[in-house]
């Protein structure tokens, strides 16, 4: 079949096989070419078929020889329908790690469970032995708590009051008015069991008891706080409930690890186009503008570029040390809050209208990162060809 995007309600909800391997290698390609870094060699991730956890695997593989395991709960495709892009990202990724000598293995399941816990453990068992990186970076809406058998969801609100804020549909490039309403309490707590910091912990835990941790361990979450313009819906909302518990458990973690000279961290990353960050009301028009000014700026970042960064200036940086803030978090989003930028960024917003959209802001690179996170709108791929959704794409695509 020719397979073109299919979006709804800022989702895409298909993928093309071979521009999601296109993508992979572009992200590769990059990577190889910094320089190495001194890094883990035996790596575990907790969703990473997408966003930083794929980025995190692609850093680790290529600039430090790291082998890594993925644990990932993706759609496998059918005859008639294509999969999850992080399905097909998952695949070609493990095959490119593979071809440079590098264990690659995906685990496709549900993380939150006991089952793929044990089966992760007896993978690093045999793989391994032991690793010294963990990084946490599952983005789910649901959640079931694998011991009281309840599913929890996540949930995109304020806290409090109504939040009222313009909103943006990047494909069509329309703007209009969004309102959310606050949250309940079972909303609240929802989230924080969906995305908060007690899965980490559970999985740190398994895995130190089965002793499959390496002495001096690491293991990094990824989190996100944004600006003023987005606090209402974002960190002062349930995501930002959510991150709060994420970055206590760090501590928590961090103790929990202290026989074997272990240490946990959240890394505050940048603001990126990402499958779950395209769905937050707000976030898309404010980084069409973002990107506009980091872009003139020239410190523009996306998944991959923050990676590298974060893990050759910061968790691996040569002397031992990990910078942080004073709440303990590696903040990775500095550039983005530079002064200059924040005050750029705001003077653009007050601008911004529907006549002016294309002008003032970087639409179109969002719009760009949107499609090729998807596997479209890249080059050298042949968007008219038939290709079956159960394609591989080629060792050479």
């Amino acid at each position: 079949m020719v397979i073109k995007p299919m979006i709804r309600n800022n989702l895409c909800m298909n993928a093309h096989p071979v521009g999601a391997a296109k993508w992979v290698d572009e992200q590769i390609e990059y990577v190889r070419a910094q320089k190495a870094i001194d890094g883990p060699k035996r790596v575990l991730v907790i969703g990473g078929s997408s966003g930083y956890g794929l980025s995190s695997r692609v850093v680790s593989g290529f600039t430090a020889g790291a082998g890594s395991i993925n644990v990932a709960f993706e759609r496998e495709p059918s005859e008639k329908r294509t999969g999850t892009v992080g399905w097909y990202t998952s695949v070609h990724l493990d095959r490119r790690l593979s071809e440079a000598g590098l264990p690659a293995i995906t685990i496709m399941g549900d993380a939150f469970s006991h089952e793929v816990k044990q089966q992760t453990i007896e993978e690093i068992r045999r793989t391994f032995g032991t690793v010294d990186l963990v990084v946490y970076s599952l983005v789910s809406p649901v959640r079931t708590d694998p011991d009281s058998g309840v599913t929890y969801r996540s949930a995109l609100k304020p806290i409090g009051r109504e939040y009222t804020e313009r909103n943006l549909d990047p494909i069509k490039g329309e703007l209009s008015q969004a309102s959310v309403s606050p949250a309940t309490e079972e909303e609240i707590e929802g989230t924080v069991k969906v995305m908060g910091g007690e899965d980490w912990a559970l999985w740190i835990d398994a895995l130190r008891e089965a002793n499959v941790l390496d002495r001096g361990v690491r293991t990094v979450a990824y989190s996100y706080i944004g600006p003023d313009l987005t606090f209402p819906i974002y960190r002062n909302g349930t995501i930002g409930r959510a991150k709060d518990h994420l970055e206590a458990t760090a501590s928590e973690i961090t103790q929990t690890l202290g026989t074997l000279d272990g240490q946990a961290f959240v890394s505050v990353n940048k603001a990126v186009v990402t499958r779950s960050s395209a769905v937050i009301p707000v976030v898309a028009l404010y980084l069409t503008v973002l990107f506009r000014v980091m872009k003139e700026k020239e410190i523009h970042e996306d998944c991959t570029q923050q990676i590298y960064r974060l893990f050759a200036e910061r968790l691996y940086r040569g002397d031992g040390t990990v910078p942080t803030d004073e709440h303990g978090r590696i903040r990775m989003d500095d550039w983005e809050f530079r002064d200059d930028v924040q005050a750029e960024v705001q003077r653009l917003w007050n601008e911004v209208s529907e006549e002016n959209l294309e002008e003032i802001t970087d639409l179109a690179g969002y719009r760009h990162d949107f499609l090729a996170i998807h596997g479209f709108d890249l080059p050298d791929v042949d968007y008219e060809a038939d290709v079956a959704p159960d394609t591989v794409a080629a060792p050479d695509a």
